[in-house]
């Protein structure tokens, strides 16, 4: 590995000791649902939405002996809570059907589940049960690209230039350090470039170029 992308890793990993997934969840199916609900939303958004829901709804066979309204009704606050209602639905019964109601550990059968693209999959199976993933949300996106870790266009294109730059160990705590950062310094707006430890190795700080990236 190129000694610059060892050093952002080791950077990152220092300025962000405790980076995790911020969403509340205990189980791999609370994790689900908890993805589905951030999709342009807030995970402190998602965390207050989340605990009724999971006390109520502890399996996909409960979230089946809803109404979609009723359940558009207990989300609404999230965004796009119809798409989301209709997606978690959905995604129960084919959890039910061809899962017996537990959650896949591997990217492609999440992927087959009903409202579950790439990024979603990614974050279930890396947070959930330690799988090697790389999700790329538009922080990930936002960051990889400033920094000049990827060039690409879209958060399939980013994903594979990252993971061709670290060895698959890392990526579950990059994708955490990534996010991090840029929650916390590298603002989709207004990154704070003076303040970044990271400057010297980014491609948009050194060029003093650093403008909105959004996926």
């Amino acid at each position: 590995m190129d000694k610059r992308w060892q050093r952002v890793f080791t950077l990152l990993s220092e300025m962000y000791p405790d980076a995790r997934c911020e969403l509340n969840y205990e189980t791999p199916f609370e994790l689900l649902i908890a993805t589905i609900l951030s999709a342009q939303c807030t995970d402190q958004r998602v965390n207050i939405i989340t605990p009724r829901l999971f006390q109520r709804f502890r399996s996909p066979e409960d979230y089946l002996e809803v109404s979609q309204d009723e359940l558009e009704d207990l989300i609404r606050t999230c965004g796009l809570y119809r798409n989301k209602a209709r997606s978690i639905i959905g995604c129960c019964r084919v959890l039910v059907r061809d899962f017996q109601g537990v959650v896949p550990r591997d990217l492609v059968s999440l992927e087959s589940l009903p409202g579950v693209g790439r990024k979603t999959a990614a974050v279930v199976a890396s947070n959930a049960f330690g799988v090697p993933a790389l999700a790329v949300d538009t922080h990930v996106f936002r960051v990889a690209r400033r920094i000049g870790l990827a060039r690409g266009d879209t958060p399939e294109k980013v994903e594979a230039e990252v993971c061709a730059i670290y060895p698959r160990e890392q990526w579950i705590e990059l994708h955490h350090i990534l996010i991090w950062h840029g929650r916390r310094l590298c603002h989709a707006r207004k990154p704070d470039c003076e303040q970044c430890p990271l400057a010297a190795d980014c491609d948009q700080a050194i060029s003093g170029s650093a403008r909105e990236v959004s996926v």
